[in-house]
């Protein structure tokens, strides 16, 4: 198995050749995170403290979902591939893929909170969204952390106060890390066949504190915030890769990972890119953003809107 990124630097600090490898890398990590351009000797010094980790465990250690430290496991990945990749070049992700297949037994996971009446669950059958909200509820984590983001993103809901972005974004991705998937999956992608219940689904992230802004930006504007951002920067690779469409395979995926796919969409959620149901009538997803004005980068724009739009694999 991958190292875990935390160990491996803990490894290297210890041995002073690999340290004073390493420390040469936090600084060009530290100049591209200010855009301070470098000369030409301090970009071949950088790409040279690279390739001078050789077999070093950091080279080829990862973070994981879940895990504790998760921001400083990354800030020590993206440290280590500062110099020679980029998320916007699908480089690879840090975060290995841990989906594990997931039942569709409701009755089982209400049963399993000792003393609850389960009987609301049986008028829900349609609305799987109602239907899995009160799932959620029967499960005081769930319920908690569920509660928490929703509080902290209608804060201002109908008046002139603007919410908490970043706050909200956090809360949600206490949810969706915290939670475990077999409650937080049925709740985002529950399948609808009337409005108010899509309409259930499409708020599930609270789109006008979390999605939503008064004005479209451009796309590329939440790219480069994104990118800003160890672990948007992050997701975003992982995205990438568990995402990639491919016309000519049958079921549209690079890596034929529809599972995988969907744990790196929910990843992105709570993040400068989080993405959303477009409306309260189809399962088309978007990120809140145009491509207008963007001049000679229209490609590159249309590219990063693409991946949700109209992204076969997703």
């Amino acid at each position: 198995p991958s190292s875990d990124c935390v160990v491996a630097e803990q490894l290297c600090l210890s041995d002073s050749t690999c340290n004073a490898t390493y420390r040469t890398l936090e600084n060009c990590a530290l100049a591209k995170t200010r855009l301070l351009s470098l000369d030409h000797n301090s970009r071949v010094r950088c790409l040279n403290a690279e390739l001078d980790l050789g077999n070093s465990s950091l080279l080829h250690c990862k973070c994981h979902r879940r895990m504790k430290r998760q921001e400083h496991c990354l800030r020590i990945f993206w440290t280590i591939h500062s110099s020679m990749t980029d998320a916007e070049n699908n480089c690879e992700s840090p975060l290995p893929s841990t989906v594990e297949h997931w039942k569709t037994d409701y009755n089982k996971l209400a049963a399993l909170v000792a003393g609850k009446n389960c009987s609301q669950l049986a008028g829900d059958a349609t609305n799987p969204c109602l239907k899995a909200t009160h799932v959620c509820n029967l499960s005081k984590k769930c319920f908690r952390l569920r509660t928490d983001y929703a509080s902290i993103c209608t804060k201002g809901a109908g008046s002139e106060d603007v919410c908490d972005r970043r706050k909200c974004h956090r809360g949600l991705r206490n949810f969706f890390e915290k939670v475990p998937e077999d409650f937080t999956k049925r709740i985002l992608f529950c399948p609808c066949q009337d409005e108010f219940c899509g309409e259930r689904r499409r708020k599930t992230i609270v789109p006008d504190c979390s999605f939503q802004y008064n004005t479209k930006p451009n796309c590329l504007w939440l790219l480069d915030s994104c990118l800003e951002d160890h672990m948007c920067k992050s997701r975003l690779a992982d995205f990438q890769q568990n995402c990639q469409p491919v016309d000519m395979s049958p079921d549209g995926c690079s890596l034929h990972n529809h599972a995988a796919c969907l744990q790196a969409y929910m990843g992105m959620i709570g993040t400068p890119m989080t993405p959303n149901y477009v409306s309260n009538s189809s399962v088309e997803v978007s990120l809140w953003c145009t491509c207008e004005n963007s001049g000679n980068q229209k490609e590159k724009c249309d590219q990063i809107l693409g991946m949700f739009e109209s992204n076969k694999c997703l």
